[in-house]
């Protein structure tokens, strides 16, 4: 396929987004990028889908990071971006829902900035989105839910999330909360505690998007025990808010009962 002109010369990179995982949600351009390059440097998280649109003449490295399971770090990440372009070679790093959200892309523009390279993003579709279209629900609502909030909630084992509760405990707000699972405990008892009323609508998604996703509807207060119970050990988005009270999955739940899996 030819690159229509997206590539600035050979020896630059492209940040592209991969989607939550259904390949029909990658944007055309990102496509086009993936058929066009000479190398692609992905995540763990890239839907098989998505991959599966690369050509076999592409090379293809995994360079993925999941919990407590990382293959290369940020740094020897970074360098093998800026030797594939060094290199002359039009490289692709493929990051799972949106490079901007919580995709450690500073690093790795910075980077090739500093090695004189070429680099541009091209947005994908983010985790809290196709959750939402999972629940066939809107994450924004006119005099309710006037504001969108994303957060990481991500923790070394063990840790406590360094998060400002008070200023997420809006109840004017939808809040997304990434990497979440583990933390569920402390972003309950955080928003709890700040205000947040214990019934508060929460849905929980797991791999968002694809056929194998769960969805789940619950509240704030029973949180914890969601996390812990309902979801198995895919990629999930936790989302919080008045915006939720109306989700209406596949299955069409009502709040408070189980789960929902897949179509």
């Amino acid at each position: 396929m030819a690159d229509d002109g997206i590539w600035s010369d050979y020896g630059s990179v492209w940040l592209a987004g991969a989607g939550p995982g259904d390949p029909d949600l990658l944007t055309r351009k990102a496509e086009r990028l993936l058929q066009s390059a000479d190398v692609v440097f992905h995540d763990a998280l890239v839907g098989i889908g998505v991959l599966d649109l690369i050509p076999a003449s592409v090379e293809r490295i995994s360079v993925g990071k999941r919990s407590g399971r990382h293959s290369k770090d940020q740094r020897s990440i970074d360098q093998m971006i800026v030797d594939a372009a060094l290199a002359g070679k039009k490289v692709v790093r493929l990051k799972g829902g949106d490079p901007s959200i919580f995709g450690r892309a500073t690093e790795e523009l910075a980077a090739c900035r500093a090695a004189g390279i070429a680099v541009r993003i091209c947005p994908g579709v983010t985790a809290a989105s196709a959750a939402a279209a999972d629940l066939g629900v809107s994450l924004t609502l006119r005099g309710l839910a006037r504001r969108l909030t994303f957060v990481t909630a991500h923790v070394v084992r063990g840790a406590v999330p360094d998060v400002d509760w008070a200023a997420l405990a809006d109840r004017q707000a939808t809040l997304a909360v990434y990497m979440g699972k583990a933390a569920a405990a402390h972003v309950s008892a955080g928003l709890i505690g700040a205000g947040l009323p214990p019934d508060t609508p929460v849905a929980l998604v797991e791999n968002a998007s694809l056929p194998e996703r769960l969805t789940f509807l619950t509240r704030l207060d029973l949180l914890p025990l969601a996390a812990k119970s309902a979801l198995r050990d895919g990629p999930a988005v936790i989302l919080i808010g008045e915006a939720l009270r109306g989700a209406c999955p596949v299955d069409q739940s009502p709040l408070g009962e189980v789960l929902h899996a897949g179509n």
